[in-house]
């Protein structure tokens, strides 16, 4: 039988959304894993006056690409940026390019898309619908095809409870839908939206529904794979433990969690979060960040009420005394803004943690039943090899390492300031409940009578512990 590797000998290789997280780990793993690869071709637009060469240039000059530079060194000749604009008529392909492509091309990764959750309808519809209706389109016309794999997600489907491994026929055509939206002005489009998504939380998992039905549509004889991956966390042990390089999905959560304020989670998964959470609150006790504002906390409810109540106080209060603090001395309030761009992120990512699936793996224990010794070893697909607890660790340390750029160097300081927040906190503490508890006392003569038998109580342990200690000698 055929390795991996082996299959991918002499190949060339076109990859979308090269740029973004997926794709930069696929084209490193790819290059590292299957050396023998002829060609990586990486469609990239010209962003921010940088041309595709150049964004790929500093791309691969990350701490990613390390492991693969040192062993093979010209890894970088093997790829080969093409200009392309997969929102443009023809993907913005030249017509040397098109030639090029058609003409060369064995395998096609579609990774490319607006992982934005509330994108507007059309701008979703355009990059993750119409995008792949084109690169379909170019596919058919590759003379030496030989798969074509797209990128979907494990929530494309969320409205259903038990998701299998087929493609589900969507709540409206994908053609229709495109055609109404060619002639609505954005104003309507949004009115809209809401009774289009129906079940669905929001554009990002309704258009990935419908790019799977276009697929399923317009695929002819393509041979055709759907990747449907979950929440896209950090490495866990390729090309090394931790890496991540954004704020997407959970890293956001820890990062506030350790940096700013405590995140309340609305969630009824409860012994799940409740695991995470203590793994992500530990690491960062022991390894805090450089510029936290309190001290690592998340706490988890499946009370609305309770929930809200906690962001208010535990939340918003804290940031506009911190802010109205900023003012008074001269400075940029900066705390509420902070506090409502997490809030956001957390509304986007409630509808997730407060639901539950099960999915179908039947294909993927079949592919992993037919790979061979040394393919499971190099290409690990089984994640219940996995060690929850030394990969949130691992994942942590990489949001620390590697979003934030803090060095290790700088742990000293930051558990002597951990310490200080600890510190600040249990002052306040204690001078909240003595000041209630006077106030307390000051109208009520059982709280008084309370308060003297706490004293005395607490006055004859000290004096029997005294008088027990010197019994000793």
């Amino acid at each position: 039988m055929v390795t991996i590797p082996e299959y991918y000998e002499g190949k060339n290789v076109l990859i979308t959304g090269a740029t973004g997280f997926m794709g930069k780990v696929l084209l490193e793993k790819l290059l590292r894993s299957c050396s023998s690869v002829k060609t990586a071709y990486v469609l990239v637009r010209p962003k921010a006056g940088q041309a595709p060469e150049a964004r790929i240039a500093d791309m691969i000059n990350c701490k990613l690409f390390d492991r693969l530079r040192e062993e093979q060194p010209d890894f970088a000749e093997k790829i080969v940026a093409v200009n392309s604009d997969l929102t443009q008529p023809d993907l913005d392909l030249s017509t040397e390019d098109q030639e090029t492509l058609t003409g060369c091309i064995n395998i096609v990764f579609h990774c490319a898309a607006t992982i934005r959750f509330n994108e507007p309808l059309k701008d979703a519809m355009q990059l993750n619908v119409l995008a792949t209706q084109k690169m379909v389109n170019l596919a058919h016309r590759m003379k030496h095809l030989e798969v074509f794999i797209h990128v979907s997600t494990a929530y494309a489907h969320c409205d259903r409870e038990l998701i299998e491994e087929v493609v589900y026929p969507p709540p409206v055509d994908y053609r229709k839908l495109i055609d109404t939206l060619e002639w609505m002005d954005d104003k309507l489009v949004s009115l809209m939206t809401p009774k289009l998504l129906g079940e669905r939380p929001n554009t990002y998992t309704y258009t990935k529904a419908l790019a799977e039905q276009l697929i399923q549509q317009e695929c002819g004889n393509l041979n055709v794979a759907i990747i449907r991956p979950s929440i896209v966390g950090a490495s866990w042990k390729e090309p090394f433990p931790g890496w991540i390089d954004n704020f997407n999905g959970p890293s956001g959560i820890f990062i506030a969690s350790a940096l700013h304020h405590p995140p309340f989670i609305h969630s009824f998964i409860a012994e799940i979060m409740a695991s995470l959470q203590y793994h992500v609150i530990s690491t960062f006790k022991r390894n805090p960040l450089e510029q936290a504002f309190r001290r690592p906390n998340v706490n988890l409810t499946t009370n609305h009420l309770i929930n809200q109540y906690w962001i208010a106080v535990s939340h918003k209060a804290p940031a506009f005394l911190y802010d109205l603090f900023l003012r008074m001395s001269g400075r940029e309030p900066r705390m509420m803004k902070t506090i409502t761009r997490l809030h956001k992120a957390m509304m986007v990512l409630e509808y997730f943690t407060s639901h539950s699936w099960v999915w179908n793996m039947d294909n993927i224990t079949m592919l992993m039943n037919q790979m061979g010794s040394e393919d499971k070893k190099a290409f690990n697909i089984d994640v219940r090899q996995l060690h929850w607890a030394e990969y949130m660790e691992n994942y942590c340390m990489g949001t620390k390492k590697y979003v934030l750029n803090e060095e290790l160097s700088g742990l000293p300081a930051a558990r002597k300031h951990l310490n200080k927040l600890r510190n600040i906190r249990y002052t306040f503490n204690t001078i909240l409940v003595v000041f209630i508890w006077r106030i307390f006392i000051a109208r009520s003569q059982m709280a008084r009578n309370i308060w003297y038998f706490v004293v005395s109580l607490c006055f004859k342990f000290l004096s029997y512990f005294r008088a027990s200690s010197t019994m000793r000698y």
